[in-house]
């Protein structure tokens, strides 16, 4: 696997960018840009169990690998839902398997830098190269809206 790391800077406090990132009303807007209908269920908690979903029953099987308010949060991801089921040992799903996502926030000159690393497979690559930019640029303009 490759990382791919993008960074932006909010003119925003941490805490709303945070806000922004993980509250149930603007999480889906922001990752619209990778589903249409993109949701995520959890409890927020370090080591809890994650679905990021997309679409009726399609979507990612993470857990929280750390979560630290307003600074880092930390997913790995473990398998996927097609059809409604889980998928932990298909040969596609044990290529990305274990792979990393990182959203680091940290304060600069009174902005927030916010840095996001990820693990992706070079078929995966090229979306995410088109999709991130787009999905950090709404991030800022609901946090600087909001701040």
């Amino acid at each position: 696997m490759e990382k791919l790391e993008y960074t932006i800077l909010i003119d925003a406090p941490r805490e709303t960018v945070w806000n922004i990132l993980w509250n149930d009303a603007t999480y889906p807007v922001w990752t619209a840009v990778f589903s249409k209908d993109s949701r995520v269920e959890t409890d927020w908690k370090e080591g809890s169990k994650v679905l990021f979903l997309g679409g009726e029953h399609e979507g990612m099987i993470s857990s929280i690998a750390a979560n630290r308010p307003n600074e880092l949060m930390s997913f790995k991801h473990l398998g996927a839902i097609k059809n409604g089921v889980e998928d932990y040992d298909s040969e596609t799903t044990k290529q990305w398997a274990g792979a990393l996502e990182n959203y680091n926030l940290k304060t600069v000159d009174g902005q927030t830098e916010l840095t996001v690393d990820l693990d992706v497979t070079e078929q995966d690559k090229e979306y995410f190269l088109k999709t991130w930019p787009t999905a950090l640029d709404k991030v800022k303009e609901l946090a600087e809206k909001g701040s």
